[in-house]
């Protein structure tokens, strides 16, 4: 097997060079048959597997009871067992036929009838063995896709239907075209996110200048350190009492205030608070009066509600223990759009924390610029590489 991997990491090399992609671009994208697209690419491993098996069962359901007896041992190395893999093969077709076939999406019953284990042939035995290897091979894949955060991230595709590139279809397709269209569903496109982690280029500009903002906004002297009260609702025909904010928020009710922002260095959320794995874009904590503020920003116009809901409850657990340990939390997801549109959360969110007038003004309209530039980045080095490749 060691022999085979290397083999098949010499030629995945050769193949992402030869079809214009990044190295780091995973064999799953690859070889894979249960990705959104799929190439007419088969693994080198996968079919090794495959043939010893085919091998192994062909001796051992031999007609000729010399070869059955014979006892041949299928020599395949200590890191995998081609009778190992057929006993699970076997157990999985078992296991199948105990549950029945399977209507998958809008399908009906038995639409696409196959050959059942209790009632196939030996024949076909074989070959459903076989496919049920391949099945396991891309079962495994799948486990490591939903583990990859970037080149995985079309697993949540849930409406979105397969599509394949036949040979004919690549040999078509001009080459930046192809390219794009697998670096943009592996997500390995230059965009300035993927720039940022690589370390070719500097801070995310959008929360770059969120943290100056309110770095600067602890620095400036703070007027009062009460705390911070907001309007009650009241019952219809009482009168409540409006306490006005503006110029202190939750800054100006602490002089102690220290920030992290997920920049440069990877953020570690504060030991002193409470232990976590969660990684905010900004927290800022101050030690005399206990307070907390977690920052979270959600990115695109059309789904910021499904954003939205979909990164909450992953910090809900955060929330409740902050107050356990003696610590009250302020936490504000805002959104900031790539089309250049700021969402109504970040202005009510600076708002409390104690940004406001010119001040907020400027730092909404630095947002909206910074997202729209970076967006109008990727859109002109697509371009631009489009005409250099027609040139050439």
């Amino acid at each position: 097997m060691s022999t085979v991997e290397g083999m098949e990491t010499t030629a995945s090399r050769y193949l992402r060079r030869w079809l214009g992609i990044p190295r780091s671009f995973s064999s799953i994208g690859l070889y894979s048959s249960g990705t959104k697209l799929q190439l007419t690419l088969k693994s080198i491993t996968e079919e090794f597997k495959v043939t010893k098996v085919r091998q192994h069962l062909m001796l051992q359901n031999s007609k000729d009871e010399k070869v059955r007896t014979a006892k041949v041992d299928i020599r395949t190395g200590r890191k995998w067992s081609v009778k190992e893999t057929i006993q699970e093969a076997d157990s999985r077709l078992r296991h199948s036929d105990i549950v029945g076939r399977l209507a998958i999406g809008r399908q009906g019953l038995d639409v696409t009838p196959t050959a059942r284990w209790g009632t196939a042939s030996e024949e076909e035995k074989r070959c459903l063995v076989q496919r049920e290897v391949l099945a396991m091979e891309e079962d495994s894949r799948m486990v490591k896709a939903v583990g990859m955060k970037k080149q995985g991230s079309w697993v949540n595709w849930e409406n979105a239907r397969q599509g394949k590139l036949g040979w004919n279809d690549i040999w078509k397709m001009e080459p930046f075209r192809l390219q794009f269209k697998l670096k943009s569903v592996y997500d390995v496109l230059p965009s300035p996110t993927n720039l940022v982690t690589w370390g070719v280029t500097d801070d995310p500009k959008v929360l770059a200048s969120i943290a100056d903002t309110l770095e600067k906004g602890i620095k400036k002297p703070k007027k009062n350190t009460e705390s911070l009260r907001f309007v009650n609702f009241v019952k219809e025909g009482e009168k409540g009492h409006k306490v006005s904010v503006e110029g202190s928020g939750l800054l100006g009710t602490a002089t102690d205030w220290q920030m992290q922002a997920d920049l440069k260095e990877r953020l570690v959320f504060p030991s002193e608070i409470t232990a976590t794995n969660k990684r905010p874009d900004v927290v800022l904590w101050s030690m005399a009066t206990r307070q907390t503020i977690i920052l979270l920003t959600v990115p695109w116009e059309d789904r910021m509600e499904d954003t939205y809901e979909r990164k909450n409850p992953k910090y809900q657990d955060l929330l409740k223990d902050c107050p356990q340990t003696g610590w009250k939390v302020w936490f504000f997801a805002v959104e900031v759009g790539c089309r250049g549109f700021v969402g109504q959360s970040m202005w009510r969110a600076l708002r409390a924390i104690g940004i406001t007038g010119a001040e907020r003004r400027r730092l909404i309209g630095s947002l909206c610029r910074e997202a729209e530039s970076a967006s109008m980045w990727l859109w002109r080095r697509r371009r631009a590489d489009k005409w250099k490749d027609n040139k050439h």
